[in-house]
């Protein structure tokens, strides 16, 4: 079954001096201020679409692993995966690196890495974003 997810921006003003809304419409978790000096240069409390890019990848490929290992019979104890999407002004998102370090009881590490970078490869955000530059780094604990 399919399911659609919601948000909305309201933004009021022009790009560098204007400032938004976004709006997480589908959970009801709340709302967040959004501005260009927020994105381009320091957060000052306010999110940007490349935290929110962050937020999706971490979680979509921390499910992904965590299904993988679970699959292969060695399901996860604990899954910590960061997300640092670069944003450059003027080329857009330059790159995507995915952090993940695991506690897989009965895996070694090179089964950690090789299951972590087919989770990059195939969760559904990582596939969405195709046309942009993700690495990873992989640490078993």
């Amino acid at each position: 079954m399919a399911t659609t997810r919601t948000a909305h921006t309201v933004w009021e003003g022009d790009l560098s001096t204007g400032s938004g809304t976004v709006t997480f419409d589908s959970s009801g978790i709340g709302s967040q201020p959004v501005s260009w000096p927020s994105r381009a240069e320091q957060a000052n409390g306010k999110t940007s679409p490349e935290e929110l890019i962050a937020a999706a990848h971490s979680s979509c490929f921390s499910m992904a692993l965590s299904h993988g290992l679970t699959g292969a019979g060695t399901p996860p104890t604990r899954l910590e995966t960061k997300a640092d999407v670069t944003f450059q002004p003027g080329e857009g998102i330059t790159g995507i690196h995915l952090w993940v370090r695991g506690e897989v009881p009965g895996l070694d590490e090179a089964g950690f890495t090789a299951a972590a970078e087919d989770a990059k490869k195939n969760c559904p955000v990582s596939q969405a974003l195709a046309g942009t530059t993700i690495t990873l780094s992989a640490e078993f604990a």
